[in-house]
């Protein structure tokens, strides 16, 4: 089944906390700009994603990634990461009550779009997410098609979503596994090739995936 995703965003200048000092200050928020610019290039080049939703805390800082082929709402308030997610679930569903929905992190900038299309395939419309690669934090989740999503995401996540009965997928895809939220994960995103928004703005030694 095609999957339509839910991609939040903080304000960049806010946003990743725990990657200052990655670069110069004045440079922080072009470096968060460019994990999610890569992220969302990779995603809506994957087979099986049908529509892909930005809500952002600041849409009119992010507005230059529509021409990825997104859409942007804005964050209702300041509820916080899984009250965004539940935002734009109502948004989606408006239009398609059975829709399959997922919700996916901005901070991928090694994506493969066949990573995220063999995590789908496994999904097989099932209630389900991928862990980060140290198996703690999530990076996708998704629904079963008409289902809620029910985000837990924060410290934990993942043992969160298991817990709460969402199914733990396999497939290595070790892409879709590399969220950055150190300098250490940044280094990791790096050695995978990145895509290139995040390699021009790093320059050498970080590798391109084009």
């Amino acid at each position: 089944m095609d999957v339509d995703l839910i991609v939040p965003m903080k304000r960049p200048r806010l946003g990743k906390s725990r990657l200052r000092g990655a670069l110069a200050a004045e440079r922080h928020a072009d470096l968060v700009l460019a994990l999610a610019a890569d992220t969302l290039a990779a995603v809506t080049s994957a087979a099986r994603v049908r529509r892909v939703l930005l809500v952002a805390a600041e849409p009119a800082t992010v507005a230059a990634l529509a021409e990825l082929g997104v859409e942007i709402v804005a964050e209702p308030g300041d509820g916080g990461l899984n009250a965004a997610l539940r935002h734009g679930e109502s948004v989606l569903r408006a239009d398609d009550p059975a829709a399959v929905i997922g919700a996916m992190q901005a901070d991928l900038p090694a994506l493969r779009a066949e990573d995220l299309t063999a995590a789908l395939t496994e999904a097989a419309g099932r209630r389900a997410f991928v862990a980060d690669r140290q198996g703690t934090g999530t990076t996708l989740l998704l629904s079963a098609p008409g289902g809620a999503l029910g985000p837990r995401f924060g410290t934990g996540s993942a043992r969160a979503h298991e817990r709460s009965g969402a199914i733990p997928l396999t497939t290595p895809a070790p892409s879709l596994r590399s969220d950055v939220d150190t300098p250490g994960d940044l280094d990791h995103a790096c050695a995978l090739g990145v895509g290139k928004h995040t390699a021009a703005l790093l320059g050498e030694p970080c590798v391109s995936l084009g």
